[in-house]
């Protein structure tokens, strides 16, 4: 197992946006005809990084640098057959590495997955409610 991660690019498009499609689920929203631009454009004003296991994309994370207060994780995603090779820790380190002198976040509902890492959670994220309730 050969695992490289490098910085996304634009010639990546076909090959992201088919690993998104295989995973499917709750990524499915990413690659439909109103998700696609915009996650396009996301993927535009983020950092991306791309892990390959053995030659073959095998996921990615994409993070956003807050003017200096932070870089927050929005995605992560390891393809299922990757998974259980410590990808995900290292596209995680790869990124705190990129910004080692940035407080590092993780904008995510997968909390188990990252206390094992050794996260914690610090705080919450809120939305208003039903402006009709």
């Amino acid at each position: 197992m050969m695992i490289t991660i490098r910085s996304y690019d634009k010639t990546d498009n076909d090959a992201f946006f088919a690993m998104i499609e295989e995973e499917g689920g709750e990524w499915k929203g990413y690659i439909n005809a109103k998700g696609r631009p915009m996650y396009e454009r996301a993927l535009r004003t983020s950092h991306v990084f791309l892990a390959f296991d053995d030659g073959r994309l095998a996921g990615f994370v994409r993070v956003r640098d807050d003017d200096g207060f932070g870089i927050y994780v929005y995605d992560l995603l390891v393809l299922g057959p990757h998974r259980g090779k410590a990808i995900g820790k290292a596209l995680l380190d790869h990124a705190r590495i990129t910004f080692e002198d940035a407080p590092f976040y993780v904008m995510s509902d997968a909390d188990g997955y990252y206390e094992k890492l050794g996260y914690k959670t610090i705080g919450s994220v809120l939305t208003p409610g039903d402006p009709g309730n």
